[in-house]
Formats: structure tokens, C-alpha cells, sequence
């Protein structure tokens, strides 16, 4: 059950994230454009799935990159939340602006490991 969530918070990650790439691959069709307007009101839904489920992985015993990788896009997508959590607000924002150059690639790579995951 959880890796079945997993999957679909990475696929829905990767387009948030990766979008600004998408973008360019979809030409002028919007394709990516319009399912990153639906998926944006559950961002912070999608983040929180990121971080959580590959660290219950973890602490089950299944250590992976790609949870770590889950955890990093995670990050980025909860970064608009990070002022309401006052005791972590500092190192969080820290470890987001150190991420905020690899975005679209974080992005892309959630997307290929959610869409290899169901295979």
C-alpha cells in the first residue's frame, strides 16, 4: 500500500517539480501545464508524502536512493510551509535553497523512478 502511494507521489512530484523542463519537451500543447494546475492545490499533500513514506521505508529496513531522492523532492515541494514550523525553519530553508538548482532535475528523476516503479 504504501509503495503504491509512493508511486503516485513521486509521478505527481516529478511533474510539479520538473515542470519548467516538461514545458519545454511538450511543445504547445500544455499537456504538462494543465496537470501541474490540478495537481497544485495538493503540493503541500505531495510533499508531506515524499518525506514521510520513504522514512517509514527506512525505518522498516528498506533503505534506498530513491527514497532519499523522494525525501529531497519532498523538500522542495513543502518549501512554502517551512515558516510554519518555527523549530526546523532555518535548516530547512537552508537545505531548499541548496536544492533550489537542481529543481527540474529532482523533478525529472521522481517522474522516471515513479513511472520504472510500476513496471
Amino acid at each position: 500500500m504504501l509503495g503504491l502511494l509512493l508511486i503516485i507521489a513521486n509521478i505527481t512530484g516529478g511533474i510539479l517539480l520538473g515542470l519548467s523542463t516538461l514545458d519545454k519537451w511538450d511543445g504547445e500543447s500544455n499537456f504538462f501545464n494543465k496537470i501541474a494546475g490540478v495537481l497544485a492545490p495538493f503540493q503541500t499533500i505531495i510533499g508531506g508524502a515524499l518525506v514521510v513514506i520513504p522514512l517509514l521505508r527506512l525505518f522498516g529496513g528498506h533503505f534506498s536512493l530513491y527514497g532519499i531522492i523522494s525525501i529531497l523532492g519532498g523538500v522542495l515541494l513543502l518549501t512554502h510551509v517551512f515558516g510554519k514550523a518555527p523549530a526546523f525553519e532555518n535548516s530547512l530553508r537552508k537545505l531548499s535553497d541548496k536544492l533550489m538548482p537542481f529543481k527540474a532535475i529532482i523533478g525529472i528523476v521522481l517522474l522516471v523512478i515513479g513511472i520504472l516503479a510500476i513496471f
